[in-house]
């Protein structure tokens, strides 16, 4: 593939306001959430000749979609790299742009977690070949939690990482959200509130989990040329990377993420690196999470991660490099538990400027997001962007 770096703009994004949603359907969030976005990039649905949306979709998916919106795409997309997602597909259909496949692409994501009647058949396929070895042996599987807690023991053991060291991701997280009035939980916390709440699988408490939000946001992407002719000021696509990690037959060192490898891929094809960096959007769906991508990401050394984050090190107000500002998914918002699209459209606000006064990046000119999907400690997904202010 040809180089993506200045191939696509993001002109448009919108993040649902509401994080509890008991009589929407799917589809109406998706209407919402797309026409916002529209709205905010001075398009309109007739405009739209690609879209791009996640497995969850309902019905048939996008074909179902499309025609609720009134949407006649030339290029269509539906997969499902869980939180990774809508950032792969910004480097998606910034390719299919660059192909001149289409010109205006809609990335959707809506999620109604609190209705059991909206779960996913396709997240619910058979499973997989190494299923009977990982899930069947432990007495009809484990969770997410405990998943992501292998993770966080053996970088314990390891590198001396501490349960301190992961509470003050949760407290920088809060440190944001109190700033934000969509927020799901705005009250500022202390590391000893995270280290007192229930311990969940150890050693993550309850406090080092994400949020579950119904809700959900969507992205317009353009041809550069485009983005010009309409003078809104956006996020152009400086750098795109996409990887993978696998349990390597049982050899995986659980002590780094596929994140090494696309944000190098990313990095690469921008032509920039960690110090050039303003801002970072990075996937919480657990506060180890995030730890392990300041790692892999080049922000701190190998097993330092830790000690990058001790002391509100994450935080706009006197931090390092700003995480997540709007309080990310440990604190505002993790619609249909995917917390990629969110990390995007953070990121565009910082960099036009338009993030809350209190948490805003000066001079913001350059954004690193990167998401994960599916679990750390087997096989996942990850997917990194450099963006650039564009105006």
């Amino acid at each position: 593939m040809n180089s993506l770096n200045g191939a696509a703009v993001i002109v448009g994004a919108y993040e649902h306001p509401a994080r509890k949603l008991p009589h929407h359907t799917l589809h109406q969030v998706h209407r919402e959430v797309v026409l916002g976005a529209l709205a905010d990039s001075g398009l309109t649905l007739a405009d739209v000749d690609g879209f791009f949306c996640d497995a969850t979709a309902p019905g048939l998916g996008p074909i179902d979609l499309m025609e609720y919106l009134g949407i006649q795409a030339r290029v269509t997309a539906s997969g499902e790299l869980g939180g990774a997602t809508y950032v792969a597909y910004v480097g998606q259909a910034a390719a299919a742009i660059a192909a001149g496949h289409c010109r205006v692409a809609v990335i959707t994501l809506a999620g109604l977690p609190s209705q059991a009647s909206t779960k996913s058949a396709a997240l619910e396929a058979a499973p997989g070949p190494a299923a009977s070895f990982e899930s069947n042996g432990f007495r009809g599987g484990y969770g997410p939690v405990a998943d992501y807690a292998l993770v966080a023991r053996r970088h314990m053991h390891e590198f001396g990482t501490t349960s301190e060291h992961l509470a003050w991701v949760r407290v920088a997280a809060s440190e944001h959200a109190k700033h934000n009035p969509n927020a799901k939980l705005q009250e500022p916390l202390t590391v000893g509130q995270v280290l007192e709440s229930p311990l969940i699988a150890d050693p993550l408490h309850r406090l080092d989990c994400c949020v579950m939000t119904d809700g959900g946001g969507a992205l317009v992407v353009v041809h550069p040329d485009l983005a010009r002719d309409l003078g809104r000021r956006g996020a152009l696509l400086r750098g795109y990377g996409e990887a993978h990690k696998d349990a390597a037959f049982g050899h995986v060192d659980l002590t780094y993420s596929a994140n090494r490898r696309a944000g190098e891929q990313a990095y690469a094809e921008a032509g920039a690196g960690p110090r050039d960096i303003d801002y970072l959007g990075l996937y919480d769906s657990f506060t180890i999470t995030v730890l392990l991508a300041l790692e892999d990401l080049g922000f701190a050394e190998r097993g330092r991660g830790g000690a990058y984050v001790e002391d509100l090190g994450l935080t706009a107000a006197g931090g390092r490099v700003p995480v997540n500002t709007d309080g990310g998914g440990l604190m505002n918002n993790h619609p249909g538990n995917r917390g990629g699209m969110t990390k995007v459209i953070e990121a565009v606000r910082q960099l036009r400027g338009e993030a809350t006064p209190a948490v805003q990046v000066p001079d913001c000119e350059l954004a690193l997001v990167a998401g994960t999907g599916f679990r750390l400690s087997q096989r996942h997904y990850s997917a990194a962007l450099v963006l650039e202010q564009f105006s």
